[in-house]
């Protein structure tokens, strides 16, 4: 069991304390498993960020930590509808069935998880768990990517925008969007937090530096393609194997949806032409 209370960050005299649930979920995609977080911060009862997948495990060690408060679940906040992170609301719903569930609209996805979803709305403010968090929808990982800014303390809740030590996917064929990507790093970026709890890998304690890193990150793909497509590679296939040489084959489907993800920003950007499922350098590059 990993269950861990997080450092209290402070600022002046205010304390935030949210504590880290595993969602028991590794894999390839999961790496240790998923992050999910508990708030608990007054006496209207607490809040859960992320949902999990539905393990037991999980399930239990929400229990355990509601009941060590004398507390009950108010809300759980999804920040994207990516399995993962949602596919254990509707269990959690059937355990807790007072809670409240909301997460930033993404219809034709969010009905794979039958509970009564209340919609998030960029900028708004929420209470959760006795914390106010503010709404900040940051989409290009999916439409419908939320992080929650806790401005007292300066930290925020980022689900699958940044990672420590790796990469983020944009699944181009599940409404990734490349350039939304960059401009929700950018947001957090001209916010200057101090504290990123993801969805995946150790709290960031040096938001920035993973920010702009995964900025440069994106720019060094987008040079590799660039350069991929004028050695005359020209198909996704052909341009990821180009670039990914050596990449375990369990994750080369996601590699492929970065490609894409790529390709489809220099096409906007004129810099890459598709024919069919062909594509060749732009008039622009």
């Amino acid at each position: 069991m990993r269950l861990q209370c997080l450092v209290a960050y402070r600022l002046g005299l205010v304390s935030f304390t949210p504590i880290l649930l595993d969602a028991h979920n590794p894999g390839p995609m999961t790496g240790r498993g998923n992050n999910t977080y508990f708030v608990h911060g007054g006496s209207g009862g607490a809040a859960l960020i992320d949902a999990g997948t539905g393990d037991p495990r999980h399930l239990g060690e929400l229990d355990r930590e509601l009941e060590v408060r004398g507390t009950n679940l108010a809300c759980v906040l999804v920040t994207h509808a990516h399995s993962d992170h949602a596919a254990g609301s509707p269990l959690i719903a059937r355990r807790h069935p007072t809670a409240a569930f909301a997460k930033f609209p993404w219809p034709e996805e969010d009905v794979r998880y039958p509970v009564a979803w209340q919609p998030l709305v960029d900028g708004e403010t929420v209470d959760a768990g006795g914390e106010t968090l503010t709404v900040l929808h940051t989409p290009g990982h999916s439409p419908d990517h939320i992080a929650l800014w806790h401005a007292p303390t300066g930290a925020a809740f980022v689900g699958d925008l940044v990672i420590q030590g790796g990469s983020v996917l944009i699944p181009w064929s599940r409404g990734g969007n490349l350039e939304d990507y960059l401009a929700s790093l950018a947001r957090l970026i001209a916010l200057r937090p101090r504290t990123l709890f993801p969805a995946h890998g150790p709290v960031i304690a040096d938001p920035l530096a993973v920010l702009v890193g995964h900025v440069e990150h994106r720019r060094m793909r987008e040079r590799q393609v660039i350069s991929a497509l004028r050695q005359g590679h020209s198909t996704v296939p052909a341009i990821t194997e180009s670039i990914y040489d050596g990449l375990d084959p369990a994750l080369m489907a996601a590699a492929s949806e970065n490609v894409r993800a790529h390709l489809e920003k220099l096409k906007a950007d004129g810099l890459a032409v598709a024919h069919g499922e062909q594509w060749s350098i732009g008039r622009d590059s």
